[in-house]
This record gives structure tokens, sequence and C-alpha cells, in this order.
């Protein structure tokens, strides 16, 4: 539990009825899974694209205790259905591979921004009493001109997921602004822990690097390594959501989270091999596709969300990458074979 999360906020979520799109995705299961802890009535709506991380595995531990819907946020029908009588929405579905949203750009814009529109047009229409938050990203900053990057730093995206998801977190000042249903943006940064996809680097590279690091191969490092990242364990970002949820004070309002530590990739690669007791990481140059949307140095200043709702990170990289590296240790093989089908 968090700096910032009592019991006695808990208590609030117990018979609520919940809404988590991607719940089948790296943090809205590890967010489930809390939530019916807690004693509230989850519903999950994911859409299993392979390469959007959602694994039936993840909620293995409440996995009789969740209800799931495998639909597609872009599906008006479904989600008006799903929305009618809930009491809390996790609006953590989209597509966040940058590559690929270069790629595929209309595919990024359906699910970051068109299906954010229709899902806000759902809660006007059937629950305007719903409270909604949203998991909005760094990426919308683009190129950092000073550090730590604070809320009111210029947003400029250097990517088209970047630009779509900024889109989507405007729908929702928007219909908080305008029809008064109460959201909040949470801008999270490099988020990793348990149930993290580790095929690729499409949810984070930390993802790849481990998987690399328990197959004994060598984790590569793009470039220099002299990147500066932050960090959060999925822990943590699951007490920022809640706090988000449960706070009236919160809503309208955009937070960044962070790393108490920001550190270099090389010195990231270097803790991870320290936690894993072995390995080696090789320097190899920047992929050309990667290089002309990295946004370089980055770690964020989280004072706001810290002074409104009293969050801060409580478990240090060194912990979360242990915890990380011993979950999957134990459950390679159902991440592993489904990598290996995906």
């Amino acid at each position: 539990m968090s700096f910032g999360l009592q019991e006695s906020d808990s208590n609030h979520l117990r018979d609520t009825r919940v809404l988590i799109t991607g719940g089948l995705g790296f943090i809205g299961s590890n967010l489930a899974i809390r939530l019916v802890r807690e004693g509230a009535e989850v519903t999950i709506v994911d859409s299993m694209i392979p390469e959007y991380g959602g694994h039936l595995w993840n909620i293995e531990p409440v996995c009789d205790r969740v209800r799931i819907n495998i639909a597609d946020v872009r599906d008006e029908h479904a989600m008006k259905y799903l929305l009618r009588n809930c009491d809390y929405l996790f609006n953590l579905a989209g597509q966040t591979s940058h590559l690929d949203s270069m790629e595929h750009p209309y595919q990024d814009l359906d699910i970051n921004a068109k299906a954010q529109l229709s899902i806000l047009e759902s809660c006007r229409q059937h629950n305007r009493d719903v409270k909604i938050v949203f998991a909005g990203t760094r990426q919308i900053y683009g190129k950092p001109r000073y550090l730590p990057v604070d809320e009111a730093h210029p947003l400029d995206p250097v990517d088209v997921n970047g630009i779509n998801k900024l889109a989507g977190e405007l729908y929702h000042q928007l219909y908080h602004r305008v029809y008064g249903i109460r959201s909040v943006v949470l801008r999270l940064t490099n988020t990793y822990g348990p149930r993290m996809r580790v095929v690729d680097a499409r949810q984070t590279f930390l993802g790849i690097w481990i998987r690399h690091l328990l197959e004994g191969l060598p984790i590569r490092v793009y470039g220099d390594g002299a990147q500066i990242r932050d960090f959060n364990y999925v822990d943590d970002v699951v007490d920022a959501l809640l706090l988000a949820a449960l706070s009236e004070d919160a809503n309208g309002e955009v937070f960044n989270l962070g790393g108490e530590h920001p550190l270099s990739l090389k010195e990231a690669a270097e803790l991870l091999i320290r936690c894993g007791g072995r390995g080696t990481y090789t320097l190899v140059p920047f992929p050309s596709e990667r290089k002309v949307i990295d946004i370089g140095d980055y770690y964020a200043d989280f004072r706001k969300i810290s002074a409104r709702l009293s969050w801060r990170p409580s478990v240090s990289l060194f912990d979360g990458l242990r915890r990380t590296l011993d979950y999957y240790a134990e459950h390679r093989e159902r991440y592993w074979s489904s990598a290996m089908a995906a």
C-alpha cells in the first residue's frame, strides 16, 4: 500500500462495480487482482489482440472472481452495455507501441483516439455518474525542454502514438468540463513488474531485457546507454490509480507519475544484472526507426500528485526488479510459450 492509500480508502471500494478496459494486460490485470481483494465487483474487457499483451494467466489468482468480456473497445454496442451500471471505469486499453503507431497510424488512431471518444459518448448517454481514470503517457511531452518534466511542460509528441494519446486525454478533460463526467488523467512513465509483456519491447524495453537475462542472452542497450529514465513498479501505479479514483479533488486533473531516482539505461541494465545475479549487456547502435522518435533524457516531476493525493512510489527499483525476475523465473513457461505463439 502506498504512502497515500489508507485502509479506510480501500473500504470505499467494497461492493463497487468496476470496469477495466485492457484488464487482461499488464497494468489492468494487476489492478483487477487488487480490486478483487478489496471487495470490488470487477468486470474486465479486453480484445486479446496478440500484440497488446492480454493474457488469461495474468488474472489466474482471481480468475473465478472476475467477469471477463472478450471485446474491443472500438465496439460501441459492447461498451454501451458494459458501461451502463459501473461505478468506476479504469480506462487502460490502448495501443502502446511507438513503432507500431508509425507503421499503422490509422489503427493507432482508432484505438487511442476514436475509441476513447466512443467510450465517453457511451458514458454521456448511459452513465454520467461513472468515475473514470484514464491511463495517459509521458510520450505526449515529446523531447523534454527541461528536467524534471512537470505537468506545465509544453506538449509536443514525437510520434503518432503520442498525438493520439494526447487526443484521448483531451477528450476526457473536455467531457469532464462540458458534461460533468468525472475523470482523472495519469501520465505514466516506464511501468514494470509481473505480468508485463516480455515478448518484445512493445510495452517497455525492460520486458525484453528480463527475458534475455533469464535466457542467458546479453541485454541490448541502444546507443551509448546514457539516456536517463525513471521507473515505477506496477504496485505503485495501481496505488496511484486507486487514489485518483477515490479522490473527488482529483476530478478534471492531470498528474504525472515518476520515479524517485532516475538513472541511465546503462545503469538500469547493470542494476538488473545485479538483481539476477548474473548476465551481461552490450551497447548496440540505435535503429534508425527508433532513433528518429526517441525522446532523449526523461524523468518526471511528480510533486503535484504527491501534494494533492499523497502518492509517492514505495518500491525501490532494485526490489521491484528482483520481484519481477522472481515472477518470470517461476512462471516463464506461461509467458515464454505464449510469446512464441504471438
